[in-house]
């Protein structure tokens, strides 16, 4: 009973054109090659495990030597057809390369045996699977086969990695790319599998095995066949996530949401849930940034923003905190703490994402310049009426004993008249800016603002002068700058070069 019984990815491999998923490319090629008559000599079929390569290289086989063929659209049924697919056709010869690297084998098994013709169909078909595997001198013993074969051969290469192929072998060869297969295509193809072996699942779980594939077909039909060992009839998402270690796609979600709005106590609430449960971070990792990615695209269809996180970010920042996340990818996968890297790779791709870059802050900053009132009847005046020197005491005061701190003596007391200037007098700014000059100290040019002709008085310090920016702009720039104004230095002009 045991010995019957065959694994789902065997059972249900395509037999027809019709049944290979994702590839329509190549199956479109094909079929318009058979029905014109332009069959090629040799074919490299190139693609992620799992994609279809050796399948769509038997199913071609079957099409050329089929009863009556090359018939695009033959019937799986026909006795050659069933012993391609059962591996009994004298005239289809399946080599592994992985196995076979050597000269000898190469001579042995295509070379000697290419000028005998076909037994039952009409070609000899050579199917090399991972022929990358072959040695240099085996490519080279084949090279003069491959690019003059006889009338009636067909070469059939299958690779996962076609950069280690000699650029003389992919030269004789069309070339096939075949793709992942994308997610939808994959849970169509689970659903009718589980229809017919009478198996029900939730389209939540056939979603989480069809994710956990990356794209292949075989690795969802083998994960799906050890879900139905697990769990026999009925599999839900739960049984799916805590057999492969998963994360739910709402938990996804929500920390993503998380990551949007900066909230670091709930990420670390999140992370220490899915690791206390035992699930795979690394792969929570990948999948977050699929899940971002989505919303990073959200964005650029938007023209700029997004709120498919759940806060409203910028083309810019999603940007920023995925590559963040990209950046913690070695540390997760190779680190010797899994757990503390990727939260804080988490952490890092938060404050990434709050970065902003400074061509960006002069444009916001210039923006909000320009949209200020301006008042052009007369020049601001750069000292404070008598009522704003009376609200504005407390920090007056506050400026005034800092001074007094830093130069480590008493200061005259404060005088509150109503129209005395802050500040130093005129003939003390004169002084003062002399000295500069001579230092080789650039005055800011704020300073350099004229004083009205009915005001008498003399410019006030720096710090004053920060303190008369209106609040608003204040907010805004500590905001974008992440710092608050503590004190404000005349600069040399050499420190600046």
């Amino acid at each position: 009973m045991s010995g019957s019984y065959q694994v789902i990815a065997r059972k249900w491999r395509p037999q027809t054109f019709d049944d290979v998923v994702g590839q329509d490319h190549v199956v479109r090629t094909l079929k318009n090659a058979i029905a014109r008559n332009r069959i090629a000599h040799a074919y490299l079929f190139v693609g992620p495990r799992g994609t279809g390569k050796t399948s769509t290289a038997r199913i071609f086989a079957k099409a050329l030597n089929t009863t009556g063929g090359p018939k695009a659209d033959f019937d799986p049924a026909d006795p050659i057809a069933q012993s391609i697919a059962e591996g009994r056709c004298l005239d289809v010869i399946e080599f592994d390369a992985a196995s076979n690297t050597q000269v000898d084998k190469i001579r042995e098994f295509i070379i000697d045996t290419v000028a005998y013709a076909p037994a039952q169909g009409k070609f000899k078909v050579y199917i090399i699977d991972e022929v990358h595997m072959l040695s240099a001198g085996s490519f080279n013993a084949l090279l003069k086969t491959l690019e003059e074969p006889p009338p009636h051969v067909k070469f059939i290469f299958a690779t996962t990695d076609p950069q280690k192929m000699p650029a003389t072998v992919i030269s004789r060869c069309q070339r096939f790319d075949l793709k992942p297969i994308p997610t939808e295509l994959i849970v169509q193809r689970l659903k009718k599998i589980a229809t017919s072996e009478k198996i029900k699942v939730s389209d939540a779980a056939l979603a989480s095995i069809a994710r956990m594939a990356d794209g292949g077909m075989r690795d969802a039909q083998s994960i799906f066949d050890q879900m139905i060992s697990f769990c026999g009839a009925e599999i839900g998402e739960a049984d799916v996530l805590d057999v492969y270690g998963l994360v739910s796609a709402a938990k996804i979600a929500e920390l993503a949401g998380a990551l949007a709005a900066g909230d670091h106590r709930k990420i670390v609430a999140i992370v220490d849930d899915c690791d206390d449960n035992g699930r795979d971070l690394y792969r929570l990792l990948v999948d977050l940034q699929a899940h971002i990615r989505t919303a990073l695209l959200d964005s650029i269809a938007k023209g700029g923003s997004s709120e498919a996180l759940g806060a409203p970010m910028t083309t810019e920042q999603l940007t920023r905190l995925l590559d963040g996340l990209r950046e913690g990818e070695g540390g997760v996968k190779h680190g010797l703490s899994e757990r503390i890297n990727f939260e804080v790779a988490l952490l890092k791709a938060v404050e990434a994402s709050r970065s902003r870059a400074i061509d960006s802050l002069i444009k916001e900053i210039a923006t909000l310049a320009e949209s200020a009132p301006a008042d052009g009847s007369k020049k601001k005046r750069l000292t404070k009426p008598a009522e704003a020197l009376k609200s504005d005491e407390d920090s007056v005061a506050a400026v005034y004993d800092r001074r007094e701190e830093e130069d480590g003596g008493p200061r005259p007391p404060l005088q509150g008249a109503p129209d005395t200037p802050v500040g130093p007098s005129a003939e003390e700014e004169a002084a003062f800016l002399a000295q500069e000059r001579e230092m080789g100290i650039v005055t800011p040019a704020l300073m350099h603002t004229e004083t009205p002709p009915e005001d008498k008085g003399s410019l006030p310090p720096l710090e004053d002068l920060v303190k008369r920016i209106p609040m608003p702009t204040r907010d805004l720039m500590e905001e974008l700058f992440r710092a608050k104004f503590v004190t404000v230095k005349r600069v040399p002009q050499s420190a600046l070069k």
